[in-house]
C-alpha cells in the first residue's frame, strides 16, 4: 500500500513540476509591434506618401467626398512581432510554442477602435528567432477620430502607414492562448504590446 502511494506522490509530483516548468517556459514568450504595411486610405495605398501635397487633385477629390458621406475606411496590417527565447540556453530546455488564439484589441493615439483575433494557429518556434504575426485591420476613421478634419485624419493615416509611417502611435492589447503538451495554456491577463519594447 505505502508503494503504491509512493508511486502516486511521485507521478503526482512529477505531472506537478512538468506543468509549473511548461507555464514557465510559455510565459516567456515575448511580443513587441512591428512594421505596418499596406496601408489605404479609401483605397489609396500610402506607401509613397509623407503628406497631403502628396496626393494626386482626384485622390484628394475622393477623400473628400467619401468624407462628406460620413466614412473614412482605412486597411492596414500590424506586424507583431514574436520571440520565443526558450531555446534550450540559459538554464531553460527547448521549447517550441503554438499559439492557437490571440484575440486583441487596438488603441490608437490611446482611443479604442477595433478588436480581432488570428485566424489560424501560429507557430513560434524555440530559436530565440523573431516570428512575425501579421494582423489585418479595418477600420473608419470617421468612427473614432471624426472630428479631426480632413487634414489631421491624412496626417494620422500617414503617421501610421505614410512612407515613414511606424506604429508609435498604436498600443495593442493581447491574451494569448499557447498549446503545448499538456493542453491549451491561457495567459492569465492582457498583454500590452508596444513598438518600443517586448512584452511577456
Amino acid at each position: 500500500m505505502r508503494t503504491i502511494i509512493s508511486i502516486i506522490s511521485m507521478i503526482f509530483l512529477f505531472t506537478s513540476c512538468s506543468v509549473y516548468e511548461t507555464m514557465v517556459n510559455l510565459s516567456r514568450l515575448k511580443f513587441k509591434l512591428g512594421t505596418v504595411n499596406n496601408f489605404t486610405l479609401n483605397g489609396i495605398n500610402l506607401s509613397d506618401k509623407n503628406s497631403l501635397k502628396d496626393f494626386s487633385p482626384l485622390e484628394i477629390l475622393s477623400l473628400t467626398q467619401v468624407i462628406t458621406s460620413g466614412k473614412l475606411p482605412a486597411a492596414f496590417t500590424l506586424n507583431v512581432e514574436a520571440k520565443n527565447p526558450n531555446d534550450g540556453t540559459g538554464g531553460y530546455p527547448k521549447t517550441n510554442a503554438t499559439i492557437k488564439s490571440f484575440p486583441w484589441r487596438l488603441q490608437v493615439d490611446q482611443t479604442e477602435t477595433i478588436s480581432g483575433n488570428i485566424g489560424s494557429p501560429i507557430s513560434v518556434p524555440g530559436t530565440g528567432e523573431i516570428t512575425n504575426i501579421p494582423l489585418t485591420m479595418n477600420l473608419d476613421l470617421i468612427e473614432f477620430f471624426g472630428n479631426k478634419g480632413l487634414d489631421n485624419l491624412v496626417n494620422l493615416a500617414l503617421t501610421l502607414g505614410g512612407g515613414e509611417g511606424s506604429s508609435s502611435r498604436v498600443t495593442l492589447f493581447a491574451t494569448p492562448t499557447v498549446s503545448s503538451s499538456l493542453g491549451d495554456i491561457k495567459y492569465p491577463g492582457e498583454l500590452k504590446i508596444v513598438d518600443y519594447t517586448f512584452t511577456n
